[in-house]
């Protein structure tokens, strides 16, 4: 059978009780394939059916599948002839990951394309956080790393925040609108224009590229297969995009890019002469849920695909998942159109497609695997009529899916010790020239063109005479404002009875004494027997603990008693601390205020007092100095 006349089986009749099973020539297949309908309807085995004749007669076709299951489903189909030619594209295979660059190798008439597929894409996911500004640089800095040879995803960020690597980046800028951005504008923004300008711009990129499993995918320098040669060919790109693997936003990247990098294959074929392009073969490009890849630049995609031989066959949900570009460009240029059961919406607008045969009622009481369609015939459109799919094929015998995984694995995969590594070498610092202290001459040290630096571990930069060395700055403590010396009461706050008096007297505030046990309310506080028999009591106590009622009353322990002459010369000396401070009451004396847990000494009688006024001053300065340094 001729190759234009190739039939590709999807659905049977179901009309007069006739089931006859029908589907779409290979030329025909050139204006697109797209289908709809809610979830569960049968959408994507349609999709896996033509997929798996396809593999089985020897086309060349990518499936992109943000489920993975069609995906892993279609390796139990390769034929054993075939498994020398087919590409299995993982992320989320960690330990041997497949590069994939969209900046590798993209000639001067088609960057523009680049530019504005990754914007789009970018768009699309950050729609809520976009902005004219970030757009601006981000577009710039697409333009100038497309220019620069072994450019990657990686440089977006270094470009902004790396001096070095941007003026080698725009010092080999071609384009004059893009030069003129980079040294006319961006190179005179001030440290806090740029400041404000590209942190967003870094925390987007850096969300995506700053994973591992997408950093090794999108971090080398050269792509695993090339596309146009895919596409030649006739291979088989299967690519898992998982979104529970891969996560939401990056697969809907990835997928954007892939998509993107397979237009751009299929747009190098103008470069082949109109006569070998004719006998160039078919590429089929499956994209299920298609809305997550799709952007504003997939309108020309579906636009421009059919003339350079590449087939679309796209399926998703329901159409308010299409941006407002998408689905003009799809309603206006697809060929064939399969809608399955959708909701209310969707079936008011898929009326005008399929009036007068059928109507929005019709559309949404369909039932299972049930489809109306109007089918692409030797580049007409058919009539609207009724079909079913086709049951899922089954699987052959024999199958030959280890071996296909294998086999790609070892063709297109690197080890991921080996892209960490490259990817580092990327990011060192290139090293200075090296000063010989003997010579006293310049010398160029023989190094590779990076350093080697562990990722999870620091490395000290090496020093040379062009280095110096950081000055330590020394920040000393501000002066404090003068105050009156203080008389020592550290000591006295640890450990005397005394010590709220007495620290009330010197500070001229009272001090919660927080070394000291305190009771609760209506129980009688504690202190340390020792420091009381030193400070008042006077002889060795017989217990470890005395209560301060005791102390200061003597009233269960005669011995311990406080004389009057102890507690004069203590009152005389506390007296004599006072009068060190300025005190700001009007009668010059320090007013004692009640707070609650504060230890006071309790007034002295007068019996006590009687006879005392003529002790000597040294014995109150004595006194003081031993219950200072008790």
């Amino acid at each position: 059978m001729d190759e234009k006349n190739k039939i590709t089986y999807f659905a049977e009749t179901d009309s007069r009780n006739k089931r006859v099973k029908f589907g779409i020539k290979a030329e025909d297949r050139l204006r697109h394939v797209y289908s709809i309908g809610k979830t569960g309807m049968g959408k994507s085995t349609m999709l896996e059916n033509m997929a798996i004749q396809d593999i089985q007669n020897g086309e060349g076709m990518a499936f992109l599948d943000p489920h993975g299951k069609t995906a892993d489903l279609l390796l139990d189909y390769i034929p054993e002839h075939r498994i020398k030619d087919v590409i299995y594209f993982a992320p989320f295979d960690t330990e041997f990951p497949i590069s994939f660059n969209v900046m590798e190798d993209v000639g001067p008439d088609r960057r523009h394309l680049v530019v504005s597929g990754l914007m789009s894409a970018f768009e699309k996911i950050w729609e809520d956080q976009w902005s004219a500004r970030m757009a601006y640089i981000l577009q710039n800095t697409l333009a100038a790393l497309l220019e620069y040879p072994g450019a990657t995803m990686l440089g977006i960020n270094r470009m902004l925040i790396d001096k070095e690597y941007r003026k080698k980046v725009v010092d080999n800028v071609k384009d004059p609108t893009t030069k003129s951005f980079w040294v006319d504008e961006f190179a005179k923004y001030t440290d806090k224009y740029a400041a404000e300008a590209t942190p967003a711009i870094q925390n987007k990129v850096g969300q995506f590229v700053s994973n591992p499993l997408i950093r090794n995918i999108v971090g080398q320098s050269k792509s695993s297969f090339d596309v146009r040669k895919i596409m030649d060919e006739k291979k088989i790109l299967i690519v898992n995009l998982s979104k529970g693997l891969v996560g939401e936003n990056n697969a809907n990247l990835l997928g954007a890019m892939l998509v993107t990098k397979i237009y751009l294959a299929a747009m190098s074929r103008a470069d082949v002469d109109p006569t070998k392009l004719k006998k160039l073969p078919n590429f089929y490009l499956y994209v299920d849920e298609f809305q997550s890849f799709a952007n504003k630049s997939f309108a020309d995609i579906l636009s421009e695909a059919r003339k350079y031989k590449l087939s679309l066959n796209i399926t998703h949900q329901y159409i308010e998942q299409m941006a407002e570009e998408v689905r003009a460009a799809v309603f206006g240029n697809v060929g064939t159109m399969v809608t399955f059961r959708v909701g209310s919406y969707d079936a008011e607008v898929l009326e005008k497609e399929f009036a007068p045969v059928f109507t929005a009622e019709d559309i949404v009481n369909l039932g299972f695997v049930q489809i109306y369609l109007k089918l692409m015939i030797d580049g007409v459109a058919s009539q609207p009529f009724s079909a079913t799919t086709l049951a899922p094929f089954p699987k052959p015998e024999a199958s030959f899916r280890d071996e296909a995984l294998n086999l790609s694995r070892k063709t297109y995969s690197q080890t991921k010790v080996d892209v960490e590594k490259a990817i580092e070498e990327w990011h060192a610092p290139e090293q200075r020239p090296v000063v010989s202290s003997k010579q006293q001459v310049v010398r160029e040290e023989k190094k590779p063109d990076y350093v080697k630096i562990p990722m999870n571990k620091e490395e000290p930069r090496r020093e040379t005479k062009y280095e110096s060395k950081p000055v330590e700055k020394k920040f000393e403590e501000p002066r404090p404002k003068y105050e009156q010396p203080k008389p020592q009461v550290e000591q006295v706050q640890k450990n005397s009875i005394l010590a709220g008096a007495i620290a009330e007297a010197v500070n001229g505030k009272e001090i919660r004494n927080k070394s000291l046990e305190i009771g609760k309310k209506g129980e009688e506080i504690k202190i340390p027997a020792r420091l009381a028999s030193e400070s008042v009591a006077g002889g060795e106590p017989k217990k470890e603990v005395v209560s301060l009622h005791e102390l200061n009353h003597g009233e269960k322990n005669k011995n311990k008693e406080a004389t009057p002459e102890k507690v004069n010369a203590l009152k005389e000396a506390i007296e004599k601390a006072k009068s060190q401070k300025v005190v700001s009451s009007e009668q010059g004396v320090a007013r004692e205020e009640k707070k609650p847990d504060l230890i006071k000494v309790s007034q002295p009688s007068q019996n006590a007092m009687a006879g005392q006024a003529g002790k000597p001053k040294e014995v109150a300065e004595d006194t003081l100095r031993k219950i200072l340094n008790g």
